[in-house]
């Protein structure tokens, strides 16, 4: 692919309430951080045009409320999405113990329903002292379900554009992945069943 093609990707932020989703999306798209908490009803949505592996890709990043009572209409905006950040406090033992039920809200809204479906956790707040998460914990934690893990903040932007860019790349090798696949099924030419006799 050249970066004159165009991709355009869905990526997702879930996690419980107050981890700082917002505030991650707004360090990797904005290059902020705002010390004022605001809770995110429901979801927004940024966008962040960046060139990788020679292809320019179009991020469209769902930003989406951890309010228990916002969940059943929050995993409507899963449908559709190339990626996923699945986010906790490392100051929040109970944000990261949430992480399974997250990841399978999200897992039963991806339709087909597959193993390939790029997942990325990020353990912020690492600039805080009182952490209640020790690394090895999340660490193993992703290790068992194969996804590449990162301790990040926010705050004073640590590894949050490194994070994104992974889910980015793993969410292009999918996306090119079902392209193939695509193409690969309508180009297929079966044989004739038997052979046709004229006259």
């Amino acid at each position: 692919m050249n970066p004159q093609k165009k991709v355009d990707l869905k990526l997702i932020i879930v996690g419980a309430l107050g981890v700082g989703k917002t505030s991650l999306l707004h360090q990797y798209v904005h290059k902020t951080f705002y010390e004022e908490y605001q809770t995110t009803l429901g979801a927004s949505i940024l966008s962040k045009v960046i060139i990788l592996d020679d292809t320019t890709l179009k991020l469209q990043i769902w930003d989406t409320g951890g309010q228990e009572r916002f969940r059943s209409m929050v995993s409507t905006f899963y449908k559709g999405s190339d990626g996923c950040i699945l986010a906790f406090d490392v100051t929040d033992l109970e944000s990261f113990e949430a992480l399974d039920v997250w990841r399978g809200d999200v897992l039963a809204k991806i339709i087909p329903m597959e193993q390939s479906y790029p997942m990325v956790v990020l353990g912020n707040k690492i600039d805080l002292e009182d952490r209640k998460v020790p690394p090895e914990m999340a660490q193993g934690w992703c290790e068992e379900k194969d996804m590449p893990y990162f301790e990040v903040s926010a705050k004073n932007d640590i590894n949050v554009v490194q994070a994104f860019e992974v889910l980015a790349r793993q969410a292009l090798s999918r996306y090119r992945g079902i392209l193939e696949n695509h193409l690969a099924d309508s180009i297929k030419l079966t044989p004739s069943q038997g052979k046709s006799r004229c006259c």
